[in-house]
């Protein structure tokens, strides 16, 4: 026999012959939910009024936010009627940034969109690989670019963020919801509550070393000519990248020793890029070039981050 809150029951609607799941905690306690809570939940909508005093880029941060949060449904409606450009910019920025997400009403006062996904179908370490994969390429193709002075890859770079970006909102929401449902949480590879932080932390530090690699592609452009393949940058490029993969491939890793080596490489290489700033690098792009160098180092110790957050993630408890 298990005695139940009767406020919890009447707040959740629960009737004779409902069924209850129990679910034991890592904590030793014992989860009991109600599976009609969920699917309610997965209906809410969200009703957001356009504001025209503010721009489209804006109005779209508050329609992230809703996305984030978990809504299924977000009705976008503007008094006065979207302007010729407002609708364009929001659905194409909706398909750009929002995994899942798909208008399925319009009018000319309304845009309504609903999210599609199926968590069970993304597990929460394939999308994280998806961004490093996404990060890697994006790293490699903009030191090419510099090597070969290529300004037509560093631009395909530049581009691919919004995808890098799509995977890390998605991210998002997958850990808000996991936050309040614990079958959620199992179905996407979550083993403790306490690790949603840390994939937080990590899926951010993926999304920013994205960034960089956007950083060095826009002063490969900036820079008058091709950067000699011997320059040291491109052994600092190299040392980050293996690093930014080592700190990934940690997240699995059981052994904290081995993560704590990754930390400890990943100091060595931000000190390596400080001593060959020292150097000045060469008379090409000197202010372009420090610019590449500050991302690499960047990238280095947010690779040593990633490793310290798996670290956290495998202590056992």
């Amino acid at each position: 026999m298990v005695s139940l809150p009767i406020k919890w029951i009447h707040d959740t609607g629960i009737e004779v012959g409902d069924a209850l799941t129990l679910t034991p905690m890592p904590n030793k306690t014992l989860h009991i939910s109600y599976s009609a809570v969920s699917t309610e939940r997965s209906d809410l909508k969200a009703m957001i009024e356009y504001s025209h005093l503010d721009s489209a880029e804006n109005n779209f941060r508050i329609l992230i936010s809703n996305y984030l949060a978990g809504y299924n449904i977000i009705k976008l409606t503007s008094v006065k009627g979207f302007s010729a450009h407002d609708r364009k910019f929001i659905k194409d920025s909706v398909r750009q940034k929002l995994i899942g997400l798909e208008l399925i009403e319009e009018s000319r006062t309304e845009l309504v969109f609903q999210c599609l996904l199926n968590y069970s179908d993304l597990f929460l370490r394939r999308v994280i690989k998806n961004m490093y994969g996404l990060v890697r390429s994006m790293l490699e193709d903009s030191m090419k670019a510099l090597r070969d002075y290529n300004v037509g890859i560093a631009e395909d770079v530049i581009q691919r963020d919004d995808d890098v970006d799509r995977f890390y909102f998605l991210s998002v929401r997958q850990l808000n919801a996991a936050i309040e449902d614990i079958e959620l949480s199992d179905t996407i590879g979550i083993r403790h509550p306490q690790e949603c932080l840390e994939y937080r932390l990590i899926t951010k530090i993926i999304e920013r070393i994205g960034d960089h690699a956007v950083k060095i592609a826009v002063n490969t452009q900036r820079i008058d000519s091709a950067v000699n393949p011997d320059n040291s940058i491109f052994k600092m490029a190299e040392l980050a990248i293996n690093v930014f993969k080592s700190s990934i491939d940690s997240i699995a890793q059981e052994d904290l020793q081995t993560i704590n080596q990754t930390v400890e490489e990943a100091k060595n290489i931000s000190q390596f890029g400080v001593s060959l700033e020292s150097r000045k690098l060469g008379n090409t792009g000197n202010v372009e070039i420090s610019m590449i160098l500050e991302s690499l180092r960047r990238i280095a110790e947010y690779s040593g981050d990633i490793a310290e957050a798996s670290m956290n993630m495998n202590v056992k408890t």
